[in-house]
């Protein structure tokens, strides 16, 4: 696992800590505020290892999105006690038909990895092609067997991991148009687990916020 601080200032008091998703890095998150948050962003998931210690807060936060909504609850154990967990655009049951990714869907991506990953998965992350636009500005750097990698650890801890999950995340928040994990089976994840919020979004919906405090605050 790599880590990254998109805010850290002497001082603060609150500490976010941000789960991404499949594939991605810190640079398309570079345009969100932090105000008065350290925020300490986990992504690339070739390992679980926690690269950094995170002691001395007052407060801790949790935001995941999608595949990273998995692999916080796995370590659950290991992190802090936190305020607020958040649950975006993702599930604990990352590969399933009924409240995950399809496993059809999922084995066609990982089978056809490398070409996803030049443009039609990246297109799929989002709503509209302005949005894309958008994020072709400022894209991840990563290189492609780097994710394609990352992408093939995930298939062989899923497949070794059954999920017991008890309740842990406080909020989902969940996209209307999301084009990587359905709609309906995120619906059936939280629905009756915890409260949930819709945006009229894709599975990146992370343009419709100014700040990580928005975030917090959508309900």
């Amino acid at each position: 696992m790599q880590y990254h601080w998109l805010n850290q200032k002497d001082g603060n008091k609150k500490l976010l800590l941000f789960f991404c998703g499949w594939s991605f890095d810190y640079k398309p998150f570079e345009r969100l505020a932090c105000n008065d948050y350290d925020v300490l962003m986990l992504y690339d998931y070739n390992d679980l290892s926690i690269p950094i210690e995170i002691l001395g807060y007052e407060e801790y936060f949790l935001i995941t999105w999608s595949m990273g909504v998995f692999v916080a609850y796995l370590l659950k154990e290991k992190l802090p006690e936190f305020k607020e967990k958040i649950a975006i655009n993702g599930t604990p049951f990352p590969v399933d038909n009924e409240k995950g990714i399809p496993i059809k869907t999922f084995d066609l991506t990982l089978k056809y990895v490398d070409t996803g990953l030049q443009g039609k998965f990246q297109r799929n992350l989002f709503k509209t092609e302005e949005e894309f636009q958008k994020y072709l500005q400022n894209p991840v750097a990563r290189e492609i067997p780097n994710q394609a990698s990352e992408l093939v650890s995930l298939k062989k801890l899923i497949d070794k991991t059954d999920v017991d999950y008890k309740k842990y995340y406080n909020r989902a928040i969940i996209s209307n148009t999301d084009k990587i994990i359905p709609t309906r089976n995120q619906h059936n994840c939280w629905d009756n687990v915890c409260p949930v919020v819709v945006l009229n979004s894709g599975h990146f919906p992370f343009y419709d916020f100014e700040s990580w405090n928005d975030i917090l605050k959508c309900r």
